[in-house]
């Protein structure tokens, strides 16, 4: 970890850094509130000839909605520049399970992202099951999903996060969902996309044209966004403490960030032009 007190040392990190990979609730917006700062640190990576690519396990969104949120907290970006867990889903299951027919425990808005990306959808006969944070989940759903988990049927999971950060506190996310699915069935997803595991960074990667080792992830929360460089080695991670994590939470977490800022705004003064 980078002593930060020590100026030299963290410059030094961030010129190394050609690509930022951004959390976006917690780390860039909390809820509805763009945070301090992030406009500018934006601003300041495109300046300096840096790319940046939002990363969000939070699959109870569209691709479009993101963009369009983003847009009206001021902030027009490419598609290229925003990946979500849902996105990184669907590009996992057209490589490696093409044409099977899915069951997904997702809302009306994720439903209609993975049936307009040509996935199989089924709710009566599937081949394989994935489950995202579905804010319109209700006790049926929670049955049906359990019936086809229990059957043995192929497992997966858009993300693992256990809360989902808000104005006023935390609303329970898919790991709450997984640990009701866990009781019932004994269980748990056999291969999660999101962070802090690889296939979600391989996507961003792939979009922004960088190597790990050129790629700085960006994030609120230890055990996803920090816990990512256990996965991707290589990856730099800088944790801020604008969402779920505190300083307190560091000394014991499994993997520890390389850097810590108070805010994403903080690094801006540290990218300087790259050569």
């Amino acid at each position: 970890m980078v002593d930060m007190g020590d100026e030299a040392a963290i410059k030094k990190e961030i010129a190394a850094i050609r690509c930022f990979a951004l959390d976006m609730d917690g780390t860039f917006y909390l809820g509805g509130e763009l945070l301090e700062g992030s406009l500018e640190f934006i601003r300041r990576v495109r300046e300096t000839g840096r790319r940046f690519v939002f990363l969000t396990n939070n699959s109870s969104k569209s691709h479009g909605a993101y963009m369009q949120k983003l847009a009206g907290m001021g902030l027009k970006i490419s598609p290229d520049e925003l990946v979500t867990s849902g996105g990184a889903a669907i590009a996992y299951l057209h490589a490696n399970h093409p044409g099977k027919r899915v069951f997904l425990l997702g809302n009306p808005m994720l439903t209609n992202e993975f049936r307009e990306a040509g996935i199989n959808l089924n709710e009566t006969d599937p081949e394989l099951v994935v489950t995202a944070y579905d804010t319109s989940l209700d006790y049926r759903k929670l049955c049906k999903v359990c019936d086809y988990v229990r059957s043995g049927l192929p497992f997966l999971a858009t993300h693992p996060d256990y809360n989902c950060p808000t104005e006023t506190g935390f609303e329970p996310d898919i790991g709450a969902i997984h640990a009701f699915i866990e009781a019932s069935t004994g269980r748990f997803p056999d291969r999660i996309i999101g962070k802090p595991y690889r296939d979600i960074m391989d996507f961003a990667l792939s979009k922004c044209g960088c190597g790990p080792s050129e790629t700085a992830m960006v994030g609120d929360r230890l055990y996803t966004d920090i816990a990512l460089k256990k996965h991707v080695p290589g990856l730099c991670a800088i944790l801020v403490l604008t969402g779920e994590a505190s300083a307190g939470d560091i000394p014991g977490a499994d993997i520890k960030p390389d850097m810590v800022f108070d805010k994403l705004g903080d690094i801006a003064r540290y990218c300087v032009p790259q050569d």
